[in-house]
């Protein structure tokens, strides 16, 4: 009788190519096997250019981002509350700072990586602006937007320029609050309010210039930028951060208008 061991040789090979595939799928590169996204709470006057900084994080070899815009001291309540952020990007330090004391983020990850501006703005071109923040008090602006002081800190700054002024406790009938600096922006771009006080990033190239807020009239806007609790464990967030000290990072965040700190690696 003759003996036909082909049937056992052809199995053997298929079974091995299929372990093989199942390791090479294991192994194969973000396509298949895809870190979850970095999660960035990003402080709202980062919204006018935070889409460019996210795509040169990407081009620079980083993962993918989800970001989320909002008030700083609102998201410095959810983090503390169990909100699944990485990296928190706020528009100011107070915030973070007290995350890393609460043991809710990493403390040696805060680092100052711009500083915001704050200016005057009015959509009304009859509006001039050069009077500076005495513009305010007059009849023809009945309604002024600052972003809210208890949980924004251009809103906190805000109030610390009209107090400087003189004009907090006169002004108090017209003021409105926006959550955010975006917000706020809103209220003055749809007529709601006929001038108010954003960050000078909002106004950006595309609208009518502002009157710059001299800066030893308020506190100065350090924004602050900390990897969380949560963030410790993904390899993109440290990645995030040192790419906020960049070059090109650095040159988008002057080119909206912020300042920025020394240079450091």
């Amino acid at each position: 009788m003759e003996y036909n061991e082909k049937p056992a040789m052809t199995l053997l090979p298929r079974r091995f190519c299929l372990l093989l595939l199942s390791l090479c799928l294991l192994l194969s590169g973000p396509s298949l096997a895809t870190e979850p996204a970095l999660r960035i709470a990003a402080a709202s006057d980062l919204a006018p250019c935070i889409s460019e900084l996210n795509a040169g994080f990407v081009n620079q070899g980083g993962g993918q981002v989800s970001v989320t815009i909002g008030a700083s001291g609102n998201f410095f309540a959810q983090i503390r509350n169990g909100a699944p952020f990485d990296v928190f990007l706020s528009a100011d330090t107070s915030y973070p700072r007290a995350l890393a004391d609460a043991g809710l983020a990493d403390p040696s990850s805060l680092y100052v990586y711009a500083y915001g501006q704050l200016v005057l703005w009015s959509a009304d071109p009859n509006l001039g602006l050069a009077a500076g923040l005495r513009l305010l008090a007059e009849p023809a602006v009945r309604k002024v937007a600052i972003a809210n002081p208890d949980v924004a800190p251009y809103g906190k700054a805000a109030k610390a320029a009209l107090q400087h002024a003189g004009l907090w406790q006169q002004l108090q009938p017209k003021l409105i609050y926006g959550e955010n600096i975006a917000q706020t922006m809103q209220f003055i771009e749809s007529g709601n309010a006929q001038a108010g006080l954003v960050s000078a990033a909002s106004v950006g190239s595309g609208r009518r210039p502002g009157w710059t807020v001299p800066a030893d009239s308020y506190p100065p806007i350090e924004q602050g930028a900390i990897v969380t609790a949560r963030g410790r464990s993904h390899p993109q967030a440290g990645r995030y951060l040192q790419f906020l000290r960049s070059d090109q990072a650095r040159a988008i965040l002057a080119k909206y208008g912020f300042t920025l700190p020394p240079g450091r690696r």
